[in-house]
């Protein structure tokens, strides 16, 4: 590679670019649907972690309705123990006592009983979401596999085009110096089109408006330099002549004729 002439290294970047641009193509086959995959995946992701929360909330409910229950159960017990206290007390002090244990005991039941009513409505509800959620990771499920299916074909189609193409890759970069290439890449993810290395063509830099003077396009006709467009970064590899003005065009030297001396007319 370090031998290599200017013009062989600005030929191995224009296959580089060429094959890349052909890549690229590929994946513009594909359109949206690869970020369409990604987007109902995480989507799905979204939706079966919202189930998944649901269910865990229905639990800890249908559980705090166990414990509320035996609550009800516990004070019922107390309150038919103090029922048979109250028939041994030995004065009213002790009647008095008893008996607010047992109103105690009937506010917690009215209390337990409440938490059991509004513990059955969360339930509900939430039966209700899961119900919804469930219909939509469904729904949501068979539009994925849809989508799969359809990028899976159009995959099936370009992979091995594709594997071709990424093998010539491979070989292609190893035609380029490090410091080249990184370059090359650098610019290619900057670029929206993904073109590093382009044409003059009509005396500008493809994909760049920008004219780019008479001289500096005769230095990249001559390759005997690597040329960067200053406005865009673009490697110029090459000129379009043909879509050149005339006035554009490097002009060639030109031949001086000698001077023709005129013999003297002897009369």
């Amino acid at each position: 590679m370090e031998n290599q002439s200017i013009a062989q290294k600005l030929e191995a970047l224009v296959k580089l670019q060429s094959i890349d641009t052909k890549i690229d193509e590929l994946k513009k086959l594909r359109g949206d649907l690869p970020d369409e995959v990604q987007d109902l995946e995480d989507e799905m992701v979204g939706y079966k972690t919202r189930l998944q929360r649901y269910e865990t909330e229905q639990k800890e409910l249908e559980e705090g309705i166990k414990k509320y229950k035996e609550g009800i159960k516990e004070a019922e017990k107390l309150i038919k123990k103090y029922a048979e206290q109250q028939k041994n007390v030995r004065n009213n002090r002790e009647f008095d006592a008893i008996t607010k244990e047992v109103e105690l005991q009937e506010l917690e039941i009215q209390i337990c009983e409440k938490k059991i009513k509004e513990g059955k409505e969360q339930i509900q509800a939430k039966k209700e979401e899961i119900e919804k959620t469930s219909a939509l990771v469904a729904e949501r499920g068979d539009h994925l596999d849809n989508k799969k299916k359809e990028l899976n074909d159009i995959m099936a189609e370009s992979d091995e085009e594709e594997r071709k193409l990424l093998g010539e890759r491979e070989k292609a970069t190893k035609k380029i110096e490090d410091k080249i290439l990184k370059y090359y890449e650098r610019l290619r993810s900057s670029l929206s089109n993904g073109l590093a290395v382009v044409r003059v063509v009509r005396g500008a830099a493809e994909g760049c408006n920008i004219v780019i003077p008479p001289q500096k396009i005769a230095e990249i006709r001559e390759k005997k330099k690597i040329v960067i467009d200053e406005h865009s970064g673009r490697i110029l590899a090459d000129v379009d002549m043909d879509s050149l003005d005339e006035g554009d065009k490097p002009k060639s030297a030109k031949t001086v004729a000698p001077p023709t001396t005129r013999r003297k007319k002897v009369e």
